[in-house]
């Protein structure tokens, strides 16, 4: 689609100088002010934490907020100067666009979408959406955004994460009673094809493929990412 599905507030430039503590990036605006911004990425952010490179903010009016700027993006240059998503709090905004507009062929059809609904062992987790109205089998789905290349080829995981290895399981235990899916949101716009990331986290390959065997439907999403928005590319290639 050449829509946006979303778009960014105001952005302000600037340069990333380091992050720390997880959840703190200074960085030097374009009018030379450095701030400390909230970094809304737990995650190694492997290949795309480069202290240097141009990043852009948004800003908050919000008084309560101790830190008002947020990193929403960062500028890599693997071949060509490419944008790359760093707030995770937005893929599952952007996906629940997407689901409303049916931008997704290959969910098939649906009425209703539920978000956050307990699944799983004793209803201990929350699957990040759930589709229904479509036939007798609802669709369970779950969002992990990918931002780690290796040419351009787009990985997930990018380390060990056992939460994810927890997603996979009970994912795959709903089946064949539902559908399930596991969504990668690509959060750049080089990379035409999706891998587990088997060199950092071995067993999440692993159970990624015993899902796939048994009917887990992997659906690695592409997006544009600019200052200005973000667009959805469709699939790429799944890499197995």
């Amino acid at each position: 689609m050449t829509e946006f599905l979303y778009q960014y507030p105001t952005l302000y430039p600037g340069i990333l100088l380091k992050r720390y503590k997880r959840f703190f990036a200074d960085i030097e605006l374009a009018t030379g002010e450095i701030i400390t911004a909230h970094c809304p990425n737990t995650g190694p952010m492997t290949g795309v934490y480069l202290p240097g490179n141009k990043v852009y903010v948004s800003a908050s009016d919000n008084p309560n907020r101790k830190l008002p700027y947020t990193w929403e993006l960062i500028e890599v240059c693997d071949t060509v100067p490419t944008w790359v998503g760093v707030n995770t709090s937005l893929p599952n905004r952007v996906v629940n666009l997407a689901l409303m507009a049916k931008a997704i062929p290959e969910l098939g059809a649906y009425s209703e979408i539920r978000f956050e609904v307990p699944y799983g062992q004793d209803k201990k987790s929350r699957v990040d959406f759930l589709l229904a109205g479509s036939d007798d089998r609802p669709i369970y789905i779950e969002v992990k955004n990918t931002t780690w290349v290796q040419g351009n080829l787009a990985l997930f995981p990018d380390t060990v994460t056992t939460r994810g290895q927890k997603h996979l399981r009970e994912l795959t235990a709903l089946l064949p009673e539902a559908t399930s899916v596991m969504l990668y949101f690509i959060n750049r716009n080089d990379c035409p094809a999706f891998a587990p990331g088997d060199s950092a986290d071995p067993l999440y390959g692993k159970l990624l493929r015993e899902a796939i065997a048994l009917g887990l439907q992997v659906l690695p999403c592409r997006f544009d990412v600019s200052p200005l928005g973000i667009r959805y590319l469709g699939l790429a290639s799944l890499k197995v």
